[in-house]
């Protein structure tokens, strides 16, 4: 029997706090510090862009405040963190203008600095990582210090998103805590 109990506790996953603790295993339910506050992963997502390049994004929120957290995958890894706007602070009426022409200016004004489409495509969005997935159109657009972006997605004929956004890195993140380890 004692043989059997020996097994049992190997197959097991072990929570291991110094190789589970990381910034791209957080889980719904884990602490993060990040700009002086305490936020709670209330939320991950997972984003299929095709051809090998996929994206997690993890919700993060902090009493009313949410923010984005993303982890995008292409010949680089790159973090960003992102808040959604509305559409109507982007100065260009953007959403008249793609129903139009099925793609947006080539240039747009968000709080008064101007913004360079830089990539667009096509994906899929897994809510919480599940099936079925939900197919979207996104634009990229960058200022030009390549530091801050905003991004228009397109969720059906007349749905629009809009987020604001920049890029970070994981050591601006800290005190990674789980809710609880005995899952």
């Amino acid at each position: 029997m004692a043989l059997f109990d020996f097994f049992k506790k190997k197959d097991k996953k072990e929570f291991d706090p110094l190789r589970d603790l990381t910034l791209e295993k957080l889980q719904v339910g884990y602490l993060v510090d990040y700009d002086m506050k305490t936020w709670e992963v209330t939320a991950h997502h997972r984003y299929d862009f095709g051809e090998g390049y996929t994206a997690e994004e993890w919700e993060l929120t902090a009493g009313r405040e949410k923010i984005y957290l993303e982890k995008s995958e292409d010949d680089d890894v790159e973090w960003t963190v992102s808040r959604k706007i509305p559409l109507g602070a982007i100065q260009e009426d953007v959403r008249s203008y793609i129903i139009e022409h099925d793609d947006p200016p080539h240039q747009i004004t968000y709080k008064g600095k101007t913004y360079y489409l830089d990539e667009s495509g096509a994906g899929y969005f897994y809510e919480d990582g599940k099936e079925p997935p939900i197919g979207f159109v996104y634009w990229d657009f960058i200022d030009e210090e390549d530091e801050h972006f905003v991004t228009i997605e397109q969720w059906g004929e007349t749905e629009f998103e809009a987020a604001f956004g920049y890029y970070v890195e994981p050591y601006q993140f800290s005190n990674i805590l789980p809710r609880s380890t005995t899952e």
